[in-house]
């Protein structure tokens, strides 16, 4: 079992930037392709960004690509996202991810294991 728990949301202005983290505990942390996921149109979740299990490659979906940055921390068995110049379309619930499969979780949107969310509201 890993167990994930996100922190970091809040209610920010659009063009602002917010720092989402996520504490995983439970089986190797450097085993996992870790991500986040936020709903999506017609889904319950959908792809947002991903990090490889050793961090040599990063995943974004086209709406965030070049505006949130995924990074990890061995030492601190913590994943962050980054999001800068938030839009109020970024409004989400997001969720951490951990999964064996970086292409479950990029492709499907799927995953292993969920953390229970953080609530992230950008207003106009």
């Amino acid at each position: 079992q890993v167990q994930l728990v996100e922190s970091g949301g809040g209610l920010v202005q659009a063009g602002d930037s917010l720092r989402l983290s996520c504490a995983a505990s439970g089986r190797p942390f450097s085993s996992y392709t870790m991500g986040w996921l936020r709903p999506a149109p017609g889904k319950e979740r959908g792809f947002v960004a991903a990090i490889t299990w050793n961090g040599g490659s990063t995943y974004y979906s086209d709406s965030v690509k070049g505006r949130f940055t995924i990074s990890r921390d061995y030492a601190r068995n913590t994943v962050y996202l980054q999001m800068n110049s938030l839009k109020p379309e970024d409004t989400a619930v997001y969720y951490c991810a951990a999964d064996k499969s970086a292409r479950d979780m990029v492709v499907l949107a799927t995953s292993d294991y969920w953390g229970q969310g953080t609530q992230v509201t950008v207003s106009s």
